[in-house]
């Protein structure tokens, strides 16, 4: 089996990143409760501030680029959450996972047209 780290643009969540995306992942997981999830969707940028997100975490997150979000050290299952706010299609994360544009991840992972 080659080693995670070793293969390319595959980001290896070890304990390095998870220290790297400790805030991204507490500010995503504290979407599990409602009134923080009502509070950053009444002003997201000011409640990626309240835990203290860093410009660079606060655009991934801003910009739901799933991919950046993982390379920042955040937890997939962990940004899930922010998903759940807008509903992201989990097809459309799975292709900005693998960098492929949606209609070709459904094509050539799923089979569909």
């Amino acid at each position: 089996m080659p080693d995670p780290s070793q293969i390319p643009e595959t980001p290896l969540f070890d304990r390095e990143r998870s220290k790297q995306g400790y805030r991204m992942n507490k500010m995503a997981m504290s979407l599990g409760k409602p009134e923080n999830r009502a509070a950053f969707k009444a002003d997201e940028e000011a409640f990626l501030d309240s835990y203290g997100l860093n410009a660079e975490e606060k655009t991934a997150v801003m910009a739901r680029d799933w991919h950046r979000m993982v390379a920042l050290g955040g937890n997939l299952f962990f940004i899930l959450k922010i998903a759940a706010i807008d509903p992201a299609v989990m097809t459309e994360i799975g292709a900005a996972q693998a960098q492929m544009e949606h209609a070709d991840f459904l094509k050539q992972r799923l089979g569909k047209e």
